[in-house]
């Protein structure tokens, strides 16, 4: 019996596939099928992820040279201010009763040198132009960079300059900061001109698009990897949508320094500035009637980027005895496309705000 049994053990399987009760085949064969199909994807994404680490640090080590290269084609153009652990970069020039200009979201200082307003104002006012933190050559710690945050700042550096008090001209995101001091120092400005602003809340697809790098970690990979890539390539488009309906100035595209725009600190500063702006101005619409100086609100009548009437037009309504300039045919960048128009607004601003003088 005991060799009938072993026989029965070792006959092969039958003909209908089945094994038979002692049939290595029944057994081993799934096992072997199932070891071939884990390690499979094993064998293409060990490669893959390999291959992705090769391309990022490729992309940073790209990035990096990049940011190098601007830098050393675009030095700094003015000096230096150590406030608070912050440097700031910043530039004066001329003489007279002092004049800050403020620059929005994504630019620097050059923004006012290229369009030739300083050129316009300097025989008359000392002016002084900061690149905000994190742009141009100005630092940015890590913390919350709201416009009060920055006007704080400013007002230490204005300080430090000797400045008592000024007029400011804010553009753009830079139309915050100019409320925010206006706020937080009421006894530094004596007047405000604020330039293509935004000033209440609103739903803004462009946030969602430039605010990524802002995140943290995931933020801080992507600027020194992917970002400068994507922003290279949609830089040319942003660029000409802040212009539109008018074409980008020849000036502009000769002269201004692009290429410090996709450096990875400012691109995280643009990204939280973007990240801000809207909870920025929820808490500054409520401080608007506040402002007791002369107000001049300027935009181009087509702007492409802040709507005319539920911003500019609105803020005018809102502050009695604002003055209301909307250039026909012109877009964001007004002082670009209409510097004249901008410091004469400055001068009427300015003229406006100085103290009646007795006849006695």
């Amino acid at each position: 019996m005991r060799n009938l049994e072993a026989e029965a053990n070792l006959r092969p399987s039958f003909a209908d596939g089945t094994a038979g009760a002692g049939s290595v085949t029944r057994d081993d064969a799934p096992r072997h099928g199932l070891g071939r199909d884990s390690a499979s994807p094993r064998r293409w994404l060990v490669p893959a992820l390999a291959g992705a680490a090769a391309a990022l640090a490729a992309a940073a080590l790209y990035n990096r040279k990049q940011a190098q290269d601007a830098e050393r084609r675009y030095p700094p153009i003015g000096g230096f201010l150590k406030i608070d652990g912050v440097r700031l970069h910043y530039i004066e020039r001329g003489h007279g009763d002092p004049l800050v200009l403020i620059h929005g979201n994504g630019t620097m200082i050059q923004d006012f040198t290229v369009s030739g307003l300083i050129d316009r104002l300097a025989d008359r006012y000392r002016v002084i132009a900061i690149d905000r933190p994190g742009y141009g050559y100005s630092s940015r710690p890590r913390q919350l960079w709201t416009p009060r945050a920055h006007a704080r700042l400013f007002k230490k550096a204005l300080a430090q300059l000797g400045v008592e008090q000024a007029v400011v001209y804010g553009h753009s995101w830079g139309t915050l900061v100019a409320v925010a001091l206006a706020l937080e120092a009421p006894e530094l400005v004596r007047g405000l001109v604020l330039g293509s602003g935004y000033y209440y809340p609103t739903l803004r697809g462009d946030i969602f698009l430039l605010s990524p790098p802002a995140i943290p970690v995931i933020g801080d990979a992507m600027r020194y990897t992917i970002s400068p890539l994507l922003a290279r390539a949609i830089l040319p488009g942003m660029i000409g949508r802040v212009f539109q309906p008018a074409p980008v100035p020849e000036r502009f595209d000769r002269l201004f320094p692009k290429a410090l725009m996709l450096r990875p600190l400012q691109l995280r500063a643009a990204a939280e500035d973007a990240a801000l702006m809207t909870p920025s101005v929820m808490e500054l619409e409520e401080h608007y009637r506040e402002l007791k100086v002369p107000v001049t609100i300027i935009t181009g009548a087509d702007d492409q980027i802040a709507d005319v009437g539920r911003q500019s037009e609105r803020l005018h309504l809102e502050l009695p005895g604002s003055e209301f300039i909307a250039l026909p045919g012109l877009g964001h960048m007004v002082h670009h496309l209409a510097p004249d128009a901008v410091a004469d607004a400055i001068d009427r601003t300015a003229q406006r705000s100085r103290p009646v003088q007795s006849l006695d």
